[in-house]
């Protein structure tokens, strides 16, 4: 089917449903991580935002703080425990707890088929996509259960439920991110916390953008999307924060599409 608009209106309602909440977002210097936090900040969240680029957490903050949200940041590289570690402990000192965190970093891996990726390519790649999660969350974790429960929502994607030829370094990541989640949700429901992901198809990003630059491949992979279009950041920032709520308190262990249909075949 043609796409003759494939950038949406963005949605313009909020109903409070983070009010109260102490949320951190890693990986939240643009695309989905940006906009979750000035989602979470409109809809109630207190919010420590994290990413390696300082300017442009900065800049978010003074946006956020401006509209009246509560906000603040800490640079931090997924790739560091101790880094990982320093920011959990911050966000935990300056909120007086942790009740819901949004692991949005993430790299968008090498566009390459297998026998062209090098050792030090998939390295990057795995260290900032899985192990970078798996550092996130263990420290998460141990806040939130010293916290009486909270809610976690992990970044997959479509490349975490379909195969990716030419992403595979990337995908690895994802399918490897969808156990980790998988696995957290069950081992710590008995301490009240609930571990979800989204698998966000493709969003109008900066990674996107570096991955296809032209509007003409935009309309080329909006076209593949039963929905036929390009979603926002914000349109998966609302999924996040719908897991992260209250609203989704019977979920735990789901891997959500949020593809326009993508994965759906």
């Amino acid at each position: 089917m043609p796409v003759d608009n494939i950038h949406p209106k963005a949605i313009e309602f909020d109903a409070q449903r983070l009010a109260g909440k102490r949320t951190l977002v890693v990986g939240a210097s643009s695309g989905i991580g940006a906009a979750a936090v000035r989602r979470f900040a409109l809809e109630g969240a207190t919010v420590v935002a994290a990413a390696r680029r300082e300017e442009q957490l900065s800049d978010l903050c003074g946006e956020v703080d401006a509209a009246g949200g509560k906000v603040s940041y800490v640079v931090c590289d997924v790739r560091d425990e101790d880094s990982v570690a320093d920011l959990v402990s911050v966000t935990v000192d300056r909120l007086g707890g942790l009740d819901s965190a949004f692991n949005a970093h993430g790299v968008g891996g090498t566009l390459k088929p297998i026998h062209e990726v090098s050792v030090d390519e998939f390295d990057e790649t795995v260290a900032v996509n899985l192990r970078g999660t798996f550092l996130a969350m263990k420290y998460q974790i141990d806040a939130m259960r010293r916290n009486g429960g909270g809610s976690i929502v992990n970044t997959s994607s479509i490349a975490g439920l379909v195969a990716s030829p030419q992403l595979p370094d990337y995908g690895a990541t994802k399918w490897g991110l969808a156990s980790l989640t998988k696995s957290a949700a069950i081992a710590y429901a008995p301490d009240n916390i609930r571990v979800n992901a989204i698998a966000p198809g493709a969003t109008s990003t900066e990674m996107l953008a570096k991955l296809l630059p032209t509007e003409e491949i935009l309309r080329h992979v909006a076209s593949a999307s039963p929905l036929n279009f390009v979603a926002l950041p914000d349109d998966m920032a609302r999924v996040a924060l719908f897991l992260l709520s209250e609203e989704a308190r019977w979920i735990t262990g789901v891997v959500l599409p949020v593809d326009g249909g993508a994965s759906a075949d």
